[in-house]
């Protein structure tokens, strides 16, 4: 029987994609992928390459998924809340990115802000969040954008502090919920303070409302 090299990649890049979420690059083990997925390490080399680059592989098929995952809709304020609400709920049912990205930032940030491919990849990302709110400059949609990625990746990362500081008093799905419209409304508040700032903005979703600290 032929040798399935599409099936042998999927596996390991699915055993890689857990092990790196729970583990991180330094804490991760090719002998572990490899025996997760089913597959002889050397496979791992040969169509990944070394373990970083393994990692970049890994980082870069989750953030293309959830691209096609959790389009960009629609255009106005509503339409921006509405995209990092979806992204919440995406990366609460499922926290590989918010993982990832945390991990990548603590072990290869400075690697990963020169990588091309991921330049390209958040270029494009931009530009169709600008899309969203017609007449924005790049710099402030790409503000906007940060901040969305921000909190969404936070929640399913930094839970704990959520304890600590608001309690634990509510119930968890109830506390999601409130987070959730927490970050919708700074999002739809951000973006129409950005519409008035810009000359060219759509202001027909914008209200009078600044959110604190920014100004119209």
């Amino acid at each position: 029987m032929a040798w399935d090299v599409e099936r042998t990649k999927r596996l390991l890049l699915d055993a890689a994609t857990a092990e790196f979420s729970e583990h991180g690059l330094a804490g991760a083990r090719i002998d572990r992928i490899a025996a997760n997925a089913g597959v002889n390490k050397e496979r791992i080399y040969q169509y990944f390459g070394k373990k970083d680059e393994l990692f970049a592989t890994v980082l870069g098929t989750q953030l293309r998924s959830t691209m096609d995952a959790v389009p960009m809709i629609g255009a106005g304020p509503a339409a921006a809340g509405d995209y990092a609400g979806r992204l919440f709920d995406h990366h609460i049912a499922e926290a590989t990115i918010p993982r990832l990205v945390f991990w990548e930032g603590l072990e290869r940030g400075e690697s990963a802000a020169a990588d091309a491919a991921r330049a390209e990849y958040h270029r494009v990302k931009v530009e169709g969040f600008q899309k969203l709110l017609p007449g924005v400059d790049r710099r402030d949609a790409a503000e906007l954008l940060l901040t969305i990625v921000t909190l969404v990746n936070a929640w399913p990362v930094l839970g704990h502090l959520d304890a600590l500081l608001v309690g634990a008093d509510d119930a968890a799905a109830d506390r999601r919920a409130a987070r959730r419209a927490s970050i919708v409304q700074t999002v739809e508040l951000l973006a129409e303070a950005a519409l008035r700032r810009s000359p060219g903005g759509d202001r027909s979703g914008a209200d009078r409302r600044d959110p604190p600290g920014v100004q119209g």
